[in-house]
């Protein structure tokens, strides 16, 4: 079946695209916070693939074409944080607190299963870079000597599983203030993170959309730091 779709340049792009828009689909019709339209895509791009026997360099050959929008579509993040610009420079000390605490926290954490799980140095600085884009994620593993294809799906995982729990997680302490949910999604769940942040609101968006390129910036640092200490 591979020989079938070998000259289809673009079939990774257009079964991931279509994947995502079924996704769309249910989220909207049903609501449900476990019906992340990520979360459906893979799946769905998963069934087709399998189902069709592509195997993953053809499918890779149209899908790495979505792949090269990851870096501008970040950048594009700082459009709704330059609209809340005044509300950034009102709340910047707890903003810079938030994300330090938030990047500290999710370096601890790995180092703490690292050093439960007894993993090897290896996996260990394979996880740091878990919480950022997938965009500095990638190059942060690989300099630190690990599997950038775990890191990736390590990345994919925390984006969707923090944007599949963040209403319960927010209804289950009370958050309600836009800025502190959106540092929070932002710093813990990234790209995806953001997403989700902008369906709650432009304060939220643009929040989450500071934190995930200061985290991402502040985990560059710190991961080779934490990186020592296994």
């Amino acid at each position: 079946m591979n020989g079938v779709w070998e000259e289809s340049l673009f079939f990774g792009a257009v079964v991931s695209l279509l994947a995502y828009e079924v996704g769309l689909m249910l989220k909207r019709r049903f609501r449900l916070a476990i019906l992340n339209p990520l979360l459906i895509a893979v799946i769905c791009v998963i069934g087709v693939n399998a189902v069709m026997k592509v195997d993953y360099q053809t499918y890779n050959a149209g899908g790495q074409y979505l792949s090269y929008l990851l870096t501008p579509a970040t950048v594009c993040l700082a459009v709704p944080l330059y609209e809340q610009l005044a509300l950034l420079k009102k709340h910047l000390t707890a903003v810079i607190c938030g994300i330090v605490a938030g990047v500290l926290a999710s370096m601890v954490g790995v180092l703490i299963c690292a050093l439960v799980f007894g993993l090897e140095h290896e996996l260990y600085v394979t996880l740091l870079p878990k919480s950022i884009t997938t965009a500095i994620g990638m190059g942060v593993s690989e300099e630190l000597g690990g599997i950038v294809t775990i890191t990736v799906a390590t990345i994919i995982v925390t984006g969707i599983l923090g944007s599949v729990i963040a209403d319960g997680v927010f209804a289950l302490f009370r958050i309600e203030e836009p800025v502190a949910r959106g540092l929070a999604l932002g710093n813990a769940s990234h790209a995806i993170g953001t997403a989700k942040a902008m369906e709650m609101g432009q304060v939220e968006g643009a929040m989450s959309g500071l934190a995930v390129a200061v985290a991402g910036l502040l985990t560059v640092v710190t991961a080779s730091v934490f990186a020592q200490f296994l």
